[in-house]
């Protein structure tokens, strides 16, 4: 991955290459304020790719608590067969 780093007045100048380049390369472009990373121009479709990542995780980390929770209690999960009858969908 090579990431590049521009101020935020050469982003300016340079605003639709860097776009072009982030989506192009599908790296990031880091914008920097006296010295530190303050942005990041990425292109749109690597940007839905990270945010379903996240959900992805975030979904996964919460099927994890369940089942600890679960255990915890010593609950037994419900077959989707009977879930399905329950709400009428068989």
């Amino acid at each position: 991955m090579s990431v590049e780093v521009v101020t935020i007045s050469d982003a300016r100048t340079r605003l639709a290459a860097l776009v072009d380049q982030a989506r192009s390369s599908r790296d990031p472009v880091y914008v920097s304020r006296r010295g530190r990373n303050v942005a990041a121009i990425i292109g749109a479709d690597e940007l839905a790719r990270l945010i379903e990542l996240a959900e992805d995780m975030a979904d996964i980390r919460a099927a994890e608590q369940a089942r600890a929770e679960m255990a915890a209690t010593e609950q037994t999960a419900i077959p989707w067969e009977e879930v399905k009858a329950d709400l009428g969908l068989t």
